[in-house]
């Protein structure tokens, strides 16, 4: 009963798998547009960045590196990082380093915002493309049986090849969708990596001024009375 069921299922063709392949395409490009214009609206060079702030902490100018912060897009995650930093500078060091690990930590998400719908795109519609595959060979199958050793065999060939184009339409879904994936991947660990450059340069040019000077560990030394001639 359940093997008939599943026949009867099968018998629908692959004309369904082809529309849900089709919607995935369109959901895989919008997701494409929609990480191609963020990246490039949140663009921000971060070595240029990190030799402007070097040069002026180096000059002890940090109303110039505040400056230098003002002028990144204000949503971006390395304006965010800075920024944290160097407000929270009078409160120490331990302060500032767990303030800019924070407004990294909740600016990622945004970063990696439908990476994971796109690489599940990408991995699974092949696999899509495969069963619309199948479906529309059994739907050929059942046609040569019905039909018998009088029917045309080029009408059979003509179901399988139609069966063979969802095999096609999943690869062409999925290969956009991983070149994608691996293009966005990689913009997140280079912007990730250059935000933390960053926060330990910040943290390496503060930490003089940070940190409280420690005591003299040998006594101050005892004058010695002058002799009276």
């Amino acid at each position: 009963m359940l093997t008939n069921l599943l026949l009867r299922l099968a018998f629908i063709g692959a004309e369904w798998v082809l529309w849900l392949l089709f919607a995935l395409s369109f959901a895989s490009i919008a997701l494409i547009i929609e990480r191609a214009l963020y990246f490039r609206n949140h663009k921000v060079n971060g070595e240029e960045l990190a030799t402007q702030l070097s040069e002026q902490f180096r000059k002890g100018n940090r109303q110039g590196a505040i400056q230098i912060v003002r002028e990144l897009p204000p949503d971006s995650i390395e304006y965010a990082v800075v920024s944290a930093g160097i407000t929270t500078m009078p409160n120490g060091l331990e302060s500032c380093y767990q303030a800019m690990q924070s407004a990294k930590a909740s600016l990622r998400p945004k970063l990696e915002k439908n990476l994971s719908i796109l690489a599940t795109i990408g991995a699974n519609a092949p696999f899509v493309g495969l069963l619309g595959t199948v479906l529309g060979i059994i739907h050929a199958a059942r046609d040569l049986a019905a039909t018998g050793s009088q029917s045309n065999p080029n009408a059979v060939m003509s179901g399988v090849f139609e069966a063979l184009v969802a095999t096609a339409v999943g690869l062409f879904v999925a290969i956009p969708a991983v070149v994608a994936y691996n293009i966005f991947q990689r913009r997140v660990r280079m912007t990730l990596s250059h935000v933390d450059s960053i926060a330990h340069l910040i943290l390496t040019f503060l930490q003089p001024d940070l940190q409280p000077a420690k005591p003299s560990s040998s006594p101050a030394p005892v004058p010695v009375p002058k002799k009276v001639s």
